[in-house]
């Protein structure tokens, strides 16, 4: 949960609306071919809810108003990795700082597979 305080009280928005929106943000840069599982827990995730839920590849963490996110994708291949992962960590910082009015800190991109078309 990530929590957001203003003069008129404090905001929480969950970690399955961070995750979708900064899984749709990723996914819709050239050359990401999808989200993969970050670890044993979304590999647990993947077999109770099947291939494909909101926060697959995606961790969000907050600190003194910042976000630090974390994203593990799957690229298509024969394109180059450092364009692609340029092109998500401005396009999710852009999104997620439009949308929420938080700060983005860091973003952290692994490539965990390339998948050939």
């Amino acid at each position: 949960m990530i929590t957001l305080q203003n003069p008129m009280g404090t905001i929480s928005m969950t970690s399955d609306y961070f995750a979708e929106l900064v899984s749709q943000a990723a996914r819709s840069c050239y050359g990401v071919a999808g989200m993969a599982t970050g670890g044993r827990g979304d590999d647990l995730k993947s077999l109770v809810f099947g291939s494909d839920f909101p926060e697959k590849g995606v961790r969000v963490t907050q600190s003194d108003r910042q976000l630090t996110i974390e994203l593990h994708i799957k690229v298509g291949y024969g394109l180059n990795i450092a364009t692609i992962v340029k092109s998500i960590t401005h396009k999710v910082k852009h999104e997620v700082e439009k949308a929420t009015g938080l700060t983005v800190a860091r973003i952290e991109v692994s490539v965990d597979d390339i998948v050939a078309d």
